[in-house]
């Protein structure tokens, strides 16, 4: 992974504040941008509208893909959009930079790792034991967050810009594959104040990027702080499967693109 700056502003498909009237197949992708007449203008629309907002207007990428979510509606996109640009305000999360996050990443709590599973999706690799309560600020486990999920979807962006044939960018892979490896995890890694946070940015402000997260061999502690943790997740707890080692290696990965951490 290049440690480098974070071009986007955002990586999230959906507003932050989802409403109970969500659309029946939430974590599919949204349906394909097509550089029809109404779409590009609903896209322009979107461009000035928030053209002298505080934070700046998103990239292209960000517009289309926040008008794919909402159904090409540019009014319900701004709703979203505006409140995405709140919630990276409030958390301090815009352009995040690898030196903003390098002594926490070299703890090796997380990282992006360099091949994709089965589905095509970048894996994004949590190691829960080496999290330890209060041993950095929240505000830079929040930032780490970020910028795995930011450095993933440019991933993902960078692979559709590789593609040559409109049908090729169609069956381009828009998901994310979370794994949090729960090995070895004792009380003093459950830090509830960042979980509180992912349980928030994962399935409100990046809704459908992440197409599932793996729990990896959870242990007995982890049983009651996931029963108290799930009703937050609400529908989004679907996303979510407790798998062990060799379930991981099997189905989601091939020989050699299985992560390190788990050939054992």
């Amino acid at each position: 992974m290049k440690h480098g700056s974070r071009g986007l502003f955002c990586s999230s498909t959906r507003s932050c504040h989802l409403s109970d009237h969500d659309r029946g197949n939430d974590f599919a992708a949204p349906e394909q941008w097509i550089d029809s007449a109404e779409n590009l203008q609903a896209l322009q629309q979107l461009q000035r509208r928030l053209a002298s907002h505080p934070h700046g207007c998103p990239d292209e990428a960000t517009l289309k893909w926040f008008l794919r979510d909402s159904d090409f509606s540019a009014d319900a996109a701004e709703v979203q959009l505006k409140a995405m640009l709140a919630w990276r305000a409030t958390n301090r999360l815009f352009d995040v930079r690898y030196e903003d996050v390098a002594e926490q990443h070299r703890t090796g709590k997380a990282y992006l790792h360099s091949y994709l599973d089965k589905a095509g999706r970048p894996a994004v690799v949590i190691r829960a034991r080496k999290h330890f309560i209060g041993q950095f600020p929240i505000a830079d486990s929040k930032r780490l967050s970020a910028y795995m999920l930011d450095s993933a979807v440019a991933m993902l962006q960078q692979q559709q810009q590789q593609l040559q044939q409109p049908q090729q960018q169609q069956q381009q892979q828009e998901q994310i594959l979370w794994v949090v490896d729960l090995q070895g995890i004792s009380m003093r890694n459950i830090d509830l104040a960042f979980v509180m946070f992912v349980l928030q940015a994962v399935p409100e402000c990046y809704p459908r990027r992440v197409g599932q997260v793996l729990l990896v061999d959870a242990p007995w502690i982890f049983k009651a702080p996931w029963e108290a943790f799930k009703p937050l997740l609400r529908k989004y707890a679907a996303l979510v499967r407790f798998v062990s080692r060799k379930e991981l290696a099997v189905e989601y990965f091939t020989a050699d693109s299985l992560p390190a951490d788990f050939r054992k």
